[in-house]
């Protein structure tokens, strides 16, 4: 272990990659530990969107270390996500205004579609350049964001799968690991949740206990950032030399690129 904390204190590393998170034990007590969380994580526990915040504080090489409740409980199940649930704590998110005034005071980035466009553009590799579907899925994206209608943004999880969403044993549900956590287009997290893990015939409903009604230009919204995200997704995954996952992307893009245009109610 490469950091100090007071005495006493047992540390088990936890899931992840990056190796920053922990679960700390002394006597009876039993915390959840993590390295360098964003300074947002305060007004996250104080909303109720993660579990309780108990402490921040620096340590000797300088890192932060922020202690929360640890809370037994399990991430939801893929069916799980198209719950009432989901779309409600999502939508408290996405409509915090004193959610959005934190991000904004911590110096949270705003990510406009034209800078995700730029962000897979710069030094994209020649074998992805050169790929006919990610070719004229790039094109239509750069036809079509001239048109997108300008949304106010709003604070964005950024990483929306079903593994940052933790049901407590007392049925509370939170959302976790805000470390991609920016102020963009709602439609963002929107496209990420609807096309992973719910069915087109019932995104109606879905966005209905969300709290809008469907309507054509939400779905192209959401539909772009789809497109955008999974090319952005398929070179971190060339990057990372992970091909076999880059191929599902494409094979995912190309459902999506194929996909017929949702009717809307």
């Amino acid at each position: 272990m490469d950091f100090e904390i007071d005495s006493g204190w047992k540390l088990h590393p936890v899931g992840g990659d990056t190796g920053q998170a922990y679960m700390g034990t002394r006597a009876e007590e039993k915390l959840f530990l993590k390295r360098n969380s964003s300074p947002f994580l305060a007004a996250l526990s104080v909303e109720g969107i993660t579990p309780r915040l108990v402490w921040t504080k620096r340590i000797g090489n300088g890192d932060v270390l922020t202690a929360q409740e640890w809370l037994n409980g399990r991430t939801l199940k893929s069916t799980e996500m198209s719950s009432p649930s989901v779309a409600q704590l999502l939508s408290r998110i996405h409509n915090s205004e004193p959610l959005r005034r934190m991000l904004a005071r911590v110096g949270g980035e705003e990510v406009t579609p034209q800078q995700l466009l730029q962000t897979y553009e710069h030094e994209l590799p020649h074998d992805l350049k050169i790929h006919p579907l990610l070719d004229s899925i790039l094109k239509k994206l750069k036809k079509e964001v001239t048109d997108m209608k300008t949304v106010v943004p709003r604070v964005c999880h950024g990483d929306i799968y079903q593994k940052n969403w933790l049901l407590s044993d007392e049925n509370r549900l939170y959302l976790v690991d805000w470390d991609s956590a920016m102020l963009a287009d709602p439609a963002m997290d929107l496209s990420m949740l609807l096309f992973q893990y719910v069915d087109r015939a019932d995104w109606s409903e879905w966005l209905e206990h969300y709290g809008v009604t469907v309507t054509e230009e939400l779905i192209e919204r959401v539909t772009w950032y789809a497109l955008m995200n999974y090319l952005i997704q398929t070179k971190r995954h060339h990057h990372e030399a992970r091909f076999y996952e880059m191929n599902k992307d494409i094979l995912k893009l190309q459902t999506l690129y194929q996909m017929p245009d949702t009717e809307t109610d």
